[in-house]
């Protein structure tokens, strides 16, 4: 009876057969960005837009960036867990300045809804569900779901940083 290949000791190593490809190491995660125009309550009845950038880098793994460009100079950042995000296309989710939850417009399908607060005003915005569902998706494919702690720095790169070694 020949010998069966999975039960062989892991000390005597097996000869690569036909097909068996060579083990490329693992390319470093990627940083994955979209910029998508929402909209923007700006009154009762008046909507307007704003073109926005979402960011994921995976050095940063639980957190995303959304950078709103208002046409000055200047931009809005806000940072978010990216979990606080895939949770509020799934249902109502956040308190105090970040607040989303998913709705269903007549006109533009499925969304997500943005409140967002600080001291210099509020502001209601609506991004499509689909587009960030998306980008979302494809930063879970950089990093996934909990393999969070692997993309993040080690204690020495941390310590580096606070001392100021960097290479």
């Amino acid at each position: 009876m020949p010998r069966d290949p999975l039960s062989a000791s892991s000390q005597s190593p097996h000869p690569a057969g036909q097909g068996a490809r060579p083990q490329s190491p693992p390319r470093p995660a990627l940083p994955v960005e979209e910029v998508l125009t929402l909209r923007i309550a700006l009154g009762r009845d008046r909507v307007g837009t704003v073109p926005t950038r979402f960011r994921y880098e995976p050095e940063r793994p639980y957190e995303v960036l959304v950078t709103f460009h208002l046409g000055r100079p200047d931009e809005v950042d806000w940072v978010f867990s990216r979990e606080l995000l895939r949770d509020g296309l799934r249902g109502l989710t956040g308190q105090g300045d970040v607040r989303l939850w998913p709705a269903h417009c007549p006109c533009h399908g499925a969304t997500l809804h943005l409140a967002l607060e600080s001291p210099y005003g509020s502001a209601l915005l609506e991004a499509s569900a689909p587009r960030v569902r998306d980008w979302l998706e494809r930063t879970y494919a950089e990093v996934p779901e909990g393999a969070e702690p692997d993309a993040s720095p080690t204690d020495a790169q941390l310590s580096a940083l606070l001392i100021g070694d960097l290479d």
